[in-house]
């Protein structure tokens, strides 16, 4: 088994518009979580579906910049591409084309043998509203240490209640998982801590809970560590990414074990909100790290 850490899930362009004009942006949060953890030291691949078009090479460009391997699904509907209006506080909301709401995900000989090497696969923003998808992910990633994000966006989720199922089908295999407040509202209308709840009692080893000004906290083990959001120099620019600069950083350092104690999640999770206030400070959703 090598250290790479194998990421499934999305690749797209965001087109970001706001007061000042519009911009583009090579993104995605599984894109993001894999040139996060090249950026954090870790080797990194993604399996994403990417389009034989000019955006697709602008996101392969952008991976081969940042050392991630790049394992393409194709596409019939070409690369995928997300409108983001930005709200006075920050915070982004989507429109996502063709390409995203039919989002599709291959596993050849080349994915398989990825993810059977891997030290950990991590799935962020899958489709688990495709009970077929679904399946097929289980069976590619077979016994590998799994990670999931379910990463829920309004404008590609055809079938909440599908997805849920499928969400927590994943979920009962998997060491770690990471939620948000918005994941808990949109899939299940419940506060984030009922969510905490579930999740530990559908068997998932560690369940990392982001609270986004709130900070964020971690129940595994029986035990719950708590770190409130890292007071850096500057001001907050752009909320996008911080989730995802979360869990890269959480999972480069929990990639060969989970922690044991509430020191060494506590060096965890500190870490973590470092790297997603740095990352927070700077428009777009690439990794920053604070030195």
């Amino acid at each position: 088994m090598s250290g790479r850490v194998v990421v499934i899930g999305d690749a797209l362009i965001d087109e970001l518009r706001d007061d000042t004009g519009v911009r583009e942006f090579v993104g995605g949060a599984a894109l993001n979580v894999a040139v996060g953890l090249s950026r954090l030291g870790v080797p990194a691949s993604l399996i994403a579906m990417v389009g034989e078009d000019a955006a697709g090479e602008q996101i392969r460009a952008y991976l081969a910049e940042y050392d991630v391997d790049l394992l393409q699904s194709p596409s019939e509907h070409g690369s995928s591409r997300a409108v983001s209006t930005r709200s006075a506080g920050g915070e982004p909301e989507y429109v996502f084309n063709e390409a995203a709401q039919n989002r599709r995900v291959h596993y050849g000989d080349a994915e398989r043998a990825a993810l059977a090497d891997a030290a950990m696969v991590v799935v962020s923003c899958f489709p688990f509203d495709d009970a077929a998808q679904t399946d097929a992910l289980l069976d590619a990633v077979g016994s590998a240490s799994l990670a999931i994000d379910p990463n829920p966006r309004a404008g590609m989720l055809h079938d909440r209640e599908k997805f849920v199922r499928g969400f927590e089908k994943a979920a009962a295999h998997a060491r770690l998982v990471k939620v948000g407040e918005d994941d808990a509202q949109l899939l299940y209308g419940a506060p984030l801590d009922e969510l905490r709840e579930k999740l530990t009692g559908l068997g998932v080893d560690a369940v990392l809970a982001t609270y986004g000004a709130g900070g964020a906290a971690i129940d595994a083990g029986g035990l719950t560590v708590a770190r409130p959001i890292a007071d850096l120099s500057g001001r907050i620019v752009d909320t996008m990414g911080g989730g995802d600069a979360v869990l890269s950083t959480t999972v480069a350092l929990v990639r060969s074990g989970l922690p044991e104690d509430e020191a060494s999640w506590g060096f965890v999770l500190d870490r973590a909100m470092e790297v997603a206030a740095a990352t927070c400070r700077s428009e777009g959703a690439l990794l920053r790290i604070p030195e």
